[in-house]
This record gives C-alpha cells, structure tokens and sequence, in this order.
C-alpha cells in the first residue's frame, strides 16, 4: 500500500481499514470537526471537539458517535487504538481503505462544519 501524501498524513491506510490521528479538545462548548492542523513536526491530526469530559471514557465515547455520524459510518466499525488517555488519538475504521480514504478525504477537504 502506497503512503498517504503529506496533507493526508492524519488518514493512513492498512489492510484492514484506515487509521486517524485525532487531536481532541473535551469540555468544548461546541461538538465539531474543527479542521486539519499540523503540529511544529509537520504531522498532521484531525482536530475534534466534545462537550463530554475526559473521564471514564466519556470523550473518546462522544469521539465515535460524531465522527461516526458526519462520515456516515457504524460506530462499532470505530475504536480508539492508541491514546484513550490523552487529547491525541489514533482511531481505527475498519472497512476497505481505498474507498475511506476516498471518502474521508473528500468530506474533510469539504471544510469543517462541524
């Protein structure tokens, strides 16, 4: 499987789906995808907002329900991999990469609406 290009770096394909580098922001007064940003390394995370605290899971729940909804895929088809403790995450979605790269890209390269 070929690398993501740069700009994708937060979408990397596997064999088994893709997996997202998140950075999320708890506590927010607003759910949302706010964007792609990239820290001062050149990597890039998917910035995500909840309103739901850190504690017991409730953020990373909150993570999966709206991403979910906004690339119109099952929740369960979701998880955290890495990072469940921390503001940066790393997802899985399992399904055939080539087309959630596809689609992924083209709703986050839409713009952030939330």
């Amino acid at each position: 499987m070929t690398s993501p290009a740069p700009a994708q770096a937060w979408l990397n394909p596997r064999a088994d789906g893709v997996r997202l580098s998140l950075k999320v922001t708890p506590r927010a007064a607003h759910p949302g995808v706010t964007g792609i940003e990239a820290d001062a390394g050149g990597r890039t995370w998917l910035a995500v907002r909840v309103t739901a605290p850190p504690e017991g899971g409730k953020a990373n729940a909150e993570v999966i329900r709206l991403l979910a909804k906004r690339w119109g895929v099952r929740a369960s088809d979701l998880q955290v991999v890495s990072g469940a403790g921390g503001r940066r995450k790393v997802l899985q979605l399992d399904g055939p990469a080539p087309e959630l790269v596809a689609r992924l890209s083209t709703i986050e390269a839409a713009g952030a609406r939330g």
